[in-house]
């Protein structure tokens, strides 16, 4: 079992490693390195308070950066200082569903000084327990449901102390092609990074591929072996295997399970990184550069990721190596949802010789990503909202509009710019245009027929409404810049190749 020494941080492309540094590595295509920071609250602090929580955090920081081997035998007393707790009450969703306790986190705060220092106090001796998370489901875009978990306000709580412990000394050793719930990453990161290597290496065929049900069948022995790579505290190991062995509580019915993790709470994203991190990342490390002779490139977000190659032979053979890798540690590979395919700069030139059509399209955060050419005839990575999403999305607006079918146009307005702004915001890429200004439209649209139905003898003129929608919705424009540009900027030019 891999422990992660003595690996590095290099870039997607393939070849000579760069020299280990003290700086994250971003997984850019053209050899560049950092990824764009914004953090999560580790460092980018907004009050003083905060910045003396975690400026506690930092000497871990420091000795997990400078030794990979260390093991931390003293952490719980990060996770149960007072104003680490109230830091996390704080970070919570006040609006957010309460747990099977039924504890709002506004009824938390009423007395929030003593909650605090009896949770602290709890922590402290032992007497700390987790309770069984309530089972809630949401809808997928394919028509499925996702089931999340709902933990209890004060699991809540612990479990984002416990993360921005843990990532003190898992930020640093997490690879740079790892982007998923990372602090200073966003999915836009990811795509970057992806777009760049597809444009910028010599990658003529993609894996994508879906792990079966992951968070359901992470082992959970595994993963306590995974942590105690790093942490030696039994204090805080106990606290992870409590939520583990929490339980989940779906019509007054208790179930336990010795794999996976439910997903909601704020635990379960860095469990799945770690988990990952040693059964994917630093395998496809280690294999890129003892077994690969061409380019590759990796990207990868929580449990989605994309695998690029330059040779077919060497790409079957990583798929048929990974599928030994992942049962060996309870994982597999759906297969219906992972395929190998012939992708990039000469992907349609060669298909086309050989009658076989276009090169197929794949789907990564939400884009649909298409080989494609720009005005001058050059290969580029088209990414375009993947339909399903916008359909969807549509669909939820227009149940929401029904509902508020009776409120006044001004709030009305105020919700649908709202959900614009935030759709234009994420799917707002270079070459997307259309299906923003799509989507813009049928928002308006839809906001038009809810209007038409209010009164039977209700006449709305186009004229009319094309000022609500000009006065009420944002104007579908790209927000984010070119993968190659945006890298640049955050790089400053620094190559970690050299």
């Amino acid at each position: 079992m891999m422990d992660g020494r003595g690996k590095s941080d290099s870039p997607i492309v393939s070849g000579k490693p760069p020299n280990r540094t003290e700086e994250p590595v971003a997984e850019a295509g053209e050899r560049r390195g950092l990824a764009k920071g914004n953090s999560l609250g580790g460092t980018t602090l907004r009050t003083q308070r905060r910045t003396g929580v975690s400026s506690a955090l930092d000497r871990v920081r420091q000795v997990a950066r400078s030794d990979r081997k260390q093991r931390f035998t003293a952490l719980l007393h990060h996770v149960y200082d007072v104003e680490r707790l109230r830091a996390a009450y704080e970070g919570l969703n006040p609006r957010a569903s309460a747990g099977i306790d039924g504890e709002t986190w506004e009824h938390y705060g009423r007395n929030l000084e003593a909650n605090l220092r009896d949770l602290s106090g709890r922590l402290k001796r032992g007497a700390y327990r987790a309770q069984p998370v309530r089972r809630a489901y949401i809808p997928k875009t394919d028509g499925s449901t996702r089931g999340l978990g709902v933990p209890a306000l004060e699991d809540k709580l612990v479990q984002r102390a416990v993360v921005e412990v843990l990532y003190a000394i898992y930020d640093t050793d997490f690879l740079g092609f790892s982007y998923g719930f990372r602090p200073g990453r966003s999915p836009h990161d990811a795509l970057d990074a992806l777009s760049t290597g597809l444009l910028t290496t010599k990658v003529n065929w993609v894996l994508d591929a879906d792990i079966r049900s992951f968070f359901d069948t992470l082992e959970h022995g595994w993963l306590v072996k995974f942590i105690e790579h790093r942490v030696a505290d039994r204090r805080v190991v106990r606290l992870i295997q409590k939520w583990l062995n929490a339980g989940v509580l779906e019509d007054g019915e208790r179930t336990w399970s010795e794999v996976g993790t439910v997903q909601g709470g704020s635990i379960s994203p860095l469990l799945a990184n770690l988990y990952l991190h040693y059964v994917f990342d630093l395998w496809v490390q280690r294999w890129r550069q003892t077994q690969a002779t061409g380019d590759v490139i990796v990207v990868r977000f929580a449990d989605d990721f994309v695998v690029g190659f330059q040779y077919r032979h060497e790409a079957e053979r990583f798929l048929a190596e990974l599928r030994e890798r992942f049962a060996k540690f309870g994982l597999s590979l759906h297969p219906d949802k992972t395929r190998l395919f012939e992708f990039g700069p000469f992907a349609d030139r060669n298909r086309r010789g050989r009658g076989q059509g276009k090169p197929d399209t794949f789907n990564f955060l939400g884009f649909t990503h298409i080989c494609g050419k720009k005005r001058s005839g050059m290969f580029t990575v088209l990414r375009q909202t993947v339909r399903q999403r916008l359909q969807a999305k549509l669909q939820a607006v227009k149940a929401e509009l029904r509902r508020r079918m009776h409120f006044p146009i001004p709030e009305q307005g105020a919700y649908l710019r709202s959900v614009v702004a935030g759709h234009v915001r994420y799917f707002g890429v270079p070459m997307n245009g259309p299906a923003i200004s799509l989507f813009r439209r049928e928002v308006g649209r839809l906001w038009r027929q809810v209007l038409l139905r209010r009164s039977q003898t209700h006449c709305l003129p186009w004229s009319r409404m094309k000022r609500y929608i000009t006065r009420w919705l944002p104007p579908a424009r790209i927000c984010h810049p070119y993968p190659l540009v945006r890298l640049g900027v955050v790089t400053q030019g620094r190559s970690r190749m050299r």
